[in-house]
């Protein structure tokens, strides 16, 4: 697991990704295929996928935001949903959440409540994360639930497609 290294109350930045979070590689891949279908939509390029133990895709997601005109549909939202649908239950416990970017206070508070063991991530979000970066919602040791977490896994790569997506998108300046 990548932890982070902490000086004083600041954070300085993740450990380089384990032997753990490279496993994870050939799935972030897969969740940047997702990242795609999302700017094809005119949205942030941020996939997600949800992994049962037995390491089966049980859901998939990309931002959905712009197409269906709704703030919750966020890529990790809509692939926890698959993933519950297909269950049949909200409980996803033993399932991984595999997501290029960072998850949001939103999405945090969803993959907690929604009792997944494990949230692995690429890039960080320092604006708005809530998985180590700008918050730590998901090991916040008043909860009931607190997932594992991987970070920095094909980080670069996660990065890259969004601030390309911003680059075309928006005057940065």
């Amino acid at each position: 697991m990548c932890r982070w290294i902490t000086a004083g109350a600041d954070r300085v930045g993740p450990v380089p990704v384990s032997p753990i979070g490279r496993a994870y590689e050939p799935l972030m891949r897969d969740a940047l295929t997702e990242a795609a279908h999302a700017a094809d939509g005119g949205d942030v390029p941020v996939g997600a996928l949800v992994v049962e133990s037995g390491g089966d895709v049980v859901g998939r997601g990309h931002n959905r935001r712009e197409i269906d005109a709704d703030p919750t549909a966020h890529a990790e939202v809509v692939a926890l949903r698959a993933a519950a649908a297909r269950a049949g239950t909200w409980r996803l416990e033993g399932s991984t959440l595999v997501v290029t970017m960072e998850p949001c206070a939103m999405c945090a508070g969803a993959l907690v409540l929604a009792r997944v063991s494990r949230v692995v991530f690429g890039a960080v979000d320092p604006k708005a994360g809530a998985v180590g970066s700008l918050w730590d919602l998901v090991r916040d040791r008043r909860l009931n639930h607190r997932p594992e977490v991987v970070t920095g896994v094909l980080a670069d790569e996660c990065g890259a497609v969004v601030r390309d997506f911003f680059g075309d998108h928006r005057s940065i300046g």
